[in-house]
């Protein structure tokens, strides 16, 4: 049915519930990102918390569950971009994104009792219009594409570093590594 939301997916011929609500599939987006976790391990949290009732789902099930799952978290049939740069971070700029969809949806999205489907939330970041986070995410998209940026955008890189520069999540290995190396820099240069 035209604009009917999922709140299950088909497996095999079967429909098993889903935990629709986009704080659900922010937390799947949070561990697909994880660099401690392997593949296996992000695709099992994926339908762990994804499915109301995952236990039931056959093993032999699991791929598709698997593909439905991801199909759902990706917004279902929406177009995906061919683009590989990445110009925002789900948790760096998780209190910009919140503010451009508070926003766009005219409340408070993160109210506790408040249901959002995942497809709604989907729809309202989509539409975020003027503000910070798309200003930020303007400049990000120019600097990946090597793009030269206006005399106004690099006033607002120089005072906004921080916001712009997009972050790598590292595994505890890579955070203890990198405290080493910047203990060991700091000990050569007498600080």
């Amino acid at each position: 049915m035209i604009g009917e939301l999922p709140t299950a997916l088909e497996i095999g011929g079967t429909s098993y519930s889903i935990r629709s609500d986009f704080r659900v599939a922010l937390n799947i987006i949070q561990a697909m990102n994880d660099p401690e976790l392997n593949e296996r391990e992000k695709c099992w949290v994926c339908m762990k918390c994804l499915y109301t009732d995952f236990e039931s789902i056959p093993d032999e099930m699991y791929e598709e569950a698997a593909k439905k799952a991801y199909w759902f978290i990706g917004g279902g049939d929406i177009p995906m971009s061919s683009t590989d740069i990445k110009t925002f971070d789900w948790h760096q700029d998780e209190s910009l994104i919140f503010s451009a969809v508070n926003k766009t949806a005219g409340f408070e999205i993160r109210t506790p009792d408040r249901y959002t489907h995942w497809w709604t939330f989907l729809g309202y970041f989509a539409e975020i219009g003027e503000g910070m986070f798309s200003q930020i995410t303007y400049i990000r998209t120019k600097q990946a594409k090597g793009k030269k940026l206006e005399k106004w955008e690099k006033e607002f890189v120089r005072e906004h570093r921080e916001l712009i520069t997009l972050k790598k999540q590292l595994s505890a290995e890579e955070e203890q590594h990198a405290r080493e190396d910047e203990a060991f820099i700091n000990d050569l240069i007498g600080r």
